[in-house]
């Protein structure tokens, strides 16, 4: 039974919570979401699978979770990484954000979400428990994309795609 951090507008600790009960009562979390790009700044996607709880098949950040109680953030990305990707490599802090939405199976999404960033060339492992299909696209085409088929993708990769900070991400 996995336990989420449940926490306040300003990211403070106010308790734990098994991860299903959180999502059907829609209660704050702590989360992160992790983007890597290669040399040629394409961003790597990930499908989630779909037999994942909420939001199967559809077209994601390289990796979104949420780190346990008593973990640390570099712990927690570096871990789900490489569970769902197969992939080593480190990453950096880039913004944190808040939303909340309804989901699919009668489940709230309500998180702040911390974005972490990353560079990865090679080919992932993914795990297919967790990840049906991955591809690098250049952001350009991807924001196109989600334009025209905004129900292929999750909802907070597409907040992470119009949040101001990516912008940053793409010229450093």
């Amino acid at each position: 039974m996995e336990e989420l951090i449940l926490v306040d507008e300003q990211d403070n600790e106010v308790g734990t919570m098994e991860k299903m009960e959180a999502h059907r009562k829609g209660l704050l979390h702590r989360a992160f979401s992790i983007l890597l790009f290669n040399s040629k700044r394409e961003v790597l996607l990930q499908k989630r699978a779909r037999s994942k709880y909420h939001s199967g098949g559809l077209w994601t950040n390289t990796c979104c979770s949420h780190p346990l109680p008593g973990e640390t953030m570099a712990h927690a990305t570096e871990r789900k990484l490489f569970q769902e990707m197969g992939i080593h490599t480190p990453t950096d802090f880039a913004f944190k954000f808040l939303y909340k939405v309804d989901l699919d199976h009668h489940l709230i999404e309500h998180e702040l979400d911390h974005v972490f960033t990353g560079i990865f060339d090679g080919v992932p492992e993914i795990n297919k428990n967790e990840v049906e299909d991955w591809r690098f696209c250049p952001l350009p085409e991807l924001r196109s994309d989600v334009a025209k088929n905004p129900a292929r993708y999750t909802h907070w990769f597409k907040v992470i795609l119009n949040h101001p900070g990516i912008e940053m991400l793409m010229v450093s």
